[in-house]
């Protein structure tokens, strides 16, 4: 457990410098340059990310059982996950309605898959894992949308199309995530196959 704490730590703790020190992150990048930062910050956040997946890994081969959740919930999880994927395509797809409206739906869908993970599992290293994901992103929406108002960004407006492909997107990953890849990587198959 303690190594998974340690990636969350770092991997959450980088991607938490905007909510809670931007003054110092900006002082840090006009010091040090862009390029110094996000080497930086990008070899902190690998870092920290592999430290999560071998600390998971390690936790799931001696779990800790705290509870175990009804079977719907699976299936609730999966729905919620699918609503997570189509978040995380708004984020990129230009133009779509998701993110003039919501602003920050990659933070959003971040939100959502670890509620939904929360839902379905019922270890320790669950809910230390995506319980720390779920806080992290209520408190990075909350700082995000204060910066916004702060430099009163504008958002443009999302057209039918862009909708429409970001839809498309988040519907195509999720599948190809449900079906596929979360067994591979992950070792545990959604839809119990």
């Amino acid at each position: 457990m303690g190594i998974l704490i340690v990636g969350l730590v770092l991997f959450l703790g980088v991607h938490s410098v905007r909510i809670f020190a931007e003054d110092w992150r900006r002082a840090t990048i006009a010091r040090r340059g862009e390029g110094v930062w996000k080497g930086a910050y990008s070899l902190l956040a690998l870092a920290g990310f592999v430290l999560i997946v071998w600390g998971y890994g390690l936790a799931r081969q001696a779990p800790v059982f705290l509870w175990t959740p009804p079977t719907a919930m699976r299936h609730v999880a999966s729905l919620l996950t699918l609503v997570a994927f189509v978040l995380l395509a708004a984020a990129y797809v230009p133009r779509n309605g998701l993110k003039a409206r919501l602003h920050h739906p990659m933070v959003l869908g971040v939100k959502v898959w670890a509620f939904a993970h929360l839902l379905s599992n019922g270890t320790l290293a669950d809910v230390v894992l995506f319980g720390s994901f779920l806080v992290w992103a209520v408190l990075d929406f909350r700082s995000a949308r204060g910066r916004d108002r702060a430099a009163g960004t504008v958002y443009p407006a999302g057209t039918l199309a862009g909708s429409a492909i970001a839809a498309v997107v988040g519907v195509a990953a999720w599948a190809a995530f449900a079906f596929w890849l979360h067994a591979a990587w992950i070792g545990v198959a959604p839809f119990g196959r």
